[in-house]
């Protein structure tokens, strides 16, 4: 069963909670500690993008398209749709040759204020760059030209899902569970937390000599690199990676999943939390990234997630979110 994780108090009152399940892997895909079922099947959602990436790169597409770190961060991330983002994703596809008619992740408005006034102001309609995942999707379409593949780049029956596919269940080793139709219209394949947690690990520790590793390896530099363009400004994300000084990796995904490269720690981490708050999410993974001696509990970071203050509309405090002390007390 899942154990409870989160809890949110007004006043005195326990008003309500979330509880989860999580996971932490050490280099070996074992698992160091557990909360709940680490057999819990899910969907990652967005958590797993970089290993979706894994044959951009290990195909030699990146390199033979001239694909820098930050173009590898953005093929990993869930943008919000602010001009560094979508500056870089049209320039991307501009290098291409194509334009966003070309995408398969549907038109999202942006989620950047800025952006999104801008449009209103000018009378414009957002388009497929736009959406969060138009990073990930530019690399879908750079490595379909590599492949010579067809335009359908999100049909499970195409080259590109064929190896996204192979790299994501080699990386979690579980398979034949299934996979559902994400938010941006690719395959999401199905995991265990376990699974989840064991292919970040072997992200934290990869086996550089190999062409996997080598690409495991880049992936997860670029992220740390540009926190900015793996989510944007007053992100989880952003702001967690950041925080960290560029030493660890962190990745949410819808519906309350979060995962976390520990390179020099040599673990991967993973969560699920069970109604889906993103909230309780951020605040979980926060407190496994304290709790790994990878976040100072004093950063403002920290505090933030860890025991944010929850005010009403007159800037009242009136509660707190905070840890349940059974998951991690600190």
């Amino acid at each position: 069963m899942p154990i409870k994780m989160v809890e949110i108090w007004r006043g005195d009152f326990l008003e309500s909670y979330h509880t989860g399940h999580a996971v932490i892997c050490d280099s070996n895909g074992n698992i160091i500690e557990s909360w709940g079922d680490p057999d819990h099947i899910i969907l990652p959602r967005s958590s797993s993008k970089i290993l979706q990436a894994l044959p951009l790169v290990e195909s030699g597409a990146a390199d033979v398209f001239g694909l820098t770190s930050e173009h590898l961060a953005l093929s990993c991330a869930s943008h919000q749709g602010a001009l560094i983002h979508t500056s870089r994703v049209r320039k991307w596809l501009l290098a291409l040759n194509i334009d966003d008619d070309s995408f398969r992740c549907g038109v999202q408005s942006p989620s950047d204020k800025s952006a999104k006034t801008e449009l209103i102001l000018l009378d414009q309609k957002p388009c497929q760059y736009h959406n969060n995942c138009s990073g990930k999707h530019s690399g879908f379409l750079t490595l379909s030209r590599h492949l010579g593949a067809g335009s359908e780049y999100i049909d499970p029956a195409h080259p590109v899902q064929i190896l996204a596919k192979e790299a994501f269940q080699s990386m979690t080793e579980t398979s034949d569970l299934g996979y559902a139709i994400d938010g941006c219209s690719a395959p999401n394949f199905a995991t265990t937390v376990h699974g989840l947690s064991r292919a970040m690990s072997k992200m934290a520790n990869p086996k550089s000599s190999t062409v996997r590793g080598k690409a495991a390896v880049r992936l997860v530099n670029a992220m740390t690199k540009h926190p900015d363009l793996v989510a944007g400004e007053g992100r989880a994300c952003t702001e967690l990676m950041t925080a960290m000084d560029g030493k660890v990796a962190v990745k949410t995904g819808a519906e309350g999943v979060f995962i976390a490269i520990l390179p020099e720690k040599g673990i991967g981490i993973s969560l699920k939390i069970t109604d889906g708050s993103t909230r309780a999410a951020e605040s979980a993974i926060t407190g496994l990234l304290v709790k790994y001696g990878a976040l100072d509990v004093k950063h403002p970071i920290a505090q933030k997630h860890l025991n944010g203050p929850i005010m009403n509309w007159r800037g009242v405090t009136t509660g707190e979110i905070k840890l349940n002390e059974s998951f991690i007390s600190i």
